[in-house]
């Protein structure tokens, strides 16, 4: 395993940092200027910054980097992809939209690139691919534990006479649903109860303006609306009709496609949480030698040297497994990757907010106030603990994988 970057990835990073460096990191206090004042009129739009941060993106090449095939992407592979997911995660809620890639439009983006037909994908991929749209992902339910997909109850039941795929249920933490820009989510339900295991979900395109879609609210995560980021949505789908040519891939296919989007979402997300953890450690390693207390710098503390301390080598151990993780699933698949993509959905989540919790205890109360990005990026690093698999799924499966290595059977 070399995971040292090669000179074309080199240039990749320095491009992307030159970006942070002259484009995003300035923008951020008139991004945020603009998210208050919009708070009551439009709560959900997008500022318009966000849109000349787009054309600068693009400008600069830093379009759809995500994506591993050359035909929509900059073909890159999941680790070479790693270290600019991570500078991205150093300003969350503008990086990664600027650059198009942002969740959950990157994980639909490849369900309609891998499963969609190419009808789907003219309507629907080529707008996400060109940022003039964005999409939703409905897979958790409040009435069930959704940390186990077969308990999801939506159902997707075919009408042969209409040809239509009729969705019936309610959704929520279907991110970015809230924004007008939203247009499309990708729905996962039950279309054959009695099916095996694993072969008893479908998955469907559903337009948002489609009848029976009811946008119901909101959830907030830790009182942030993550209003810029399009929200999280609860959303009843009540007897909605779309066409039978809007099943993504196989019918009772949807479990597969589920996990095959999951994989790369969980690393990207833990990509982008290295680089939160890193920008927290930045503002920190800064506030600590400018504060004095009880006659001398903070920094000075033992205390606040052992977080220091222990905030590098966090980062540098999750980095490393994330690192690996990206390697298998370039060498031999996700399915091979399976045992580290459970750890690093573990490990960094964990990572990341011991470390943005040392930075906001080292700032006091600006730590927890509107000043710095610290409060937003914990919120976010926690949530990281219960999206995409909460932490204790994780760690059941990964031991499962592991003990069967032990099996005298």
């Amino acid at each position: 395993m070399d995971f040292g970057y090669s000179p074309a990835v080199d240039q990749w990073r320095l491009r992307v940092q030159a970006f942070l460096s002259e484009v995003i990191y300035p923008a951020e206090p008139a991004f945020r200027e603009q998210v208050a004042g919009q708070t009551l009129t439009n709560p959900w739009g997008r500022p318009p910054i966000m849109e000349d941060l787009k054309v600068q993106a693009r400008e600069r090449g830093l379009w759809n980097l995500f994506l591993p095939g050359t035909e929509h992407g900059a073909g890159l592979t999941n680790l070479e992809y790693a270290p600019l997911a991570e500078l991205s995660g150093r300003s969350p809620m503008l990086a990664p939209e600027a650059m198009n890639c942002a969740a959950p439009d990157t994980g639909n983006m490849e369900v309609f690139a891998h499963f969609g037909s190419p009808a789907l994908q003219a309507i629907w991929l080529k707008p996400l691919l060109d940022g003039s749209i964005r999409s939703a992902y409905s897979m958790t339910e409040p009435e069930v534990a959704s940390s186990d997909a077969n308990n999801i109850a939506t159902r997707i039941e075919l009408d042969e006479a209409a040809g239509e795929l009729v969705v019936t249920g309610r959704k929520w933490w279907s991110s970015g649903a809230m924004a007008p820009e939203c247009k499309v989510a990708v729905v996962m339900g039950l279309s054959a109860p009695d099916g095996e295991r694993h072969q008893r979900h479908s998955m469907v395109a559903v337009p948002l303006d489609t009848p029976g879609v009811q946008v119901e609210r909101s959830t907030h995560v830790l009182g942030f609306t993550d209003g810029p980021h399009g929200g999280h949505a609860e959303i009843l789908y009540d007897g909605v009709r779309v066409p039978r040519e809007n099943l993504l891939g196989e019918w009772n296919g949807g479990f597969a496609i589920g996990q095959a989007r999951l994989g790369p979402g969980r690393i990207h997300h833990c990509m982008r949480a290295i680089g939160m953890a890193e920008r927290a450690y930045d503002l920190m390693c800064v506030r600590v030698q400018e504060r004095v207390a009880f006659g001398k710098p903070l920094a000075a503390q033992g205390v606040v040297q052992e977080w220091i301390a222990e905030s590098r080598i966090r980062i540098e151990q999750a980095r490393l497994l994330v690192l690996k993780a990206a390697w298998l699933m370039d060498t031999v698949g996700n399915r091979g990757a399976a045992v580290e993509i459970s750890a690093i959905k573990v490990a960094v989540p964990e990572m990341a907010t011991w470390v943005i919790d040392r930075a906001m205890q080292a700032h006091g109360g600006m730590g927890v106030c509107q000043d710095t990005p610290l409060p937003e990026l914990y919120a976010h690093a926690r949530m990281l603990h219960l999206a995409d698999g909460p932490d204790e799924v994780h760690k059941m499966a990964l031991a499962r994988r592991e003990l069967k290595r032990y099996s005298r059977s």
